[in-house]
């Protein structure tokens, strides 16, 4: 089941903190169904934080609180009735550096469908296929679909852990610097899956590339320092940036 998402992310006057450092100053963002947004800026500048705001992922992280809203399809994800392991199936996430299982390739994929209860072993073969196919690895493992995850290359145990989170049939797919760790033909199939993904999903992306975010992202937001400096069209905000501090960073004259 493939059918388009209609679930867009909005966030309001987002403020984020580890302990007493204030990370995240007030961000207002728009993340629209369907569409690739690109977040970029420098290291430490604050878009990997937003990012795991948006499956309350830093929930793990001691000491940390966050401010204002985080809709998802209108619906407050910080909200003490919402149920995070729901959230996170809603809302998938891939991590800059592949992490597959210590279990074979159909382990790792299945693994999600498992914990969700489903226990129809015909079910769980034509969903792990199917995320399979959708993260555009099929054919390269569907051969040995009992041989040990660990035993891929880099850029296949990326696509396996984008087929696992898809495999849950998530709305949203939150992609950390993906393909920082990728030689350049992996990341270019990493990039034709975004293409791909993007007709059933909302999906945000956190770059340090400027190429990559040119090439995948439909919009783009700029950080700086932990604040959110502009965002707009990919194409406008790379061409005709509004602020100078997006265009001395887009040009490379820091960062």
């Amino acid at each position: 089941m493939t059918t388009q998402s209609n679930t867009g992310i909005t966030t309001k006057n987002v403020q984020f903190y580890y302990s007493k450092h204030h990370a995240l100053h007030d961000v207002s963002l728009d993340f629209p169904s369907n569409k690739v947004t690109a977040l970029i800026g420098p290291s430490g500048c604050g878009k990997s934080t937003f990012l795991r705001c948006l499956n309350r992922m830093n929930d793990l992280i001691p000491g940390t609180r966050v401010e204002g809203s985080i809709l998802l399809d209108g619906q407050d994800i910080y909200a003490s009735s919402l149920d995070v392991v729901e959230l996170r199936r809603r809302v998938g996430m891939v991590f800059q550096r592949p992490n597959p299982f210590p279990k074979t390739i159909f382990e790792n994929v299945a693994y999600g469908l498992r914990v969700n209860g489903l226990a129809n072993q015909t079910e769980i073969g034509d969903r792990v296929e199917a995320a399979l196919k959708r993260a555009a690895i099929w054919q390269e493992v569907k051969d040995r679909l009992d041989a040990s995850a660990l035993g891929l290359s880099g850029g296949q145990q990326q696509r396996l852990c984008i087929a696992r989170a898809l495999a849950v049939e998530p709305e949203v797919l939150l992609m950390d610097e993906p393909a920082s760790a990728l030689d350049p033909i992996a990341t270019q199939k990493i990039e034709e899956s975004i293409h791909e993904l993007k007709s059933h999903l909302t999906i945000i992306i956190v770059t340090h590339n400027m190429q990559q975010a040119a090439r995948v992202s439909d919009y783009t937001a700029f950080f700086y320092m932990g604040t959110l400096v502009e965002h707009g069209e990919t194409d406008t905000l790379f061409t005709r940036p509004a602020k100078k501090q997006t265009e001395d960073y887009i040009t490379g004259r820091f960062g």
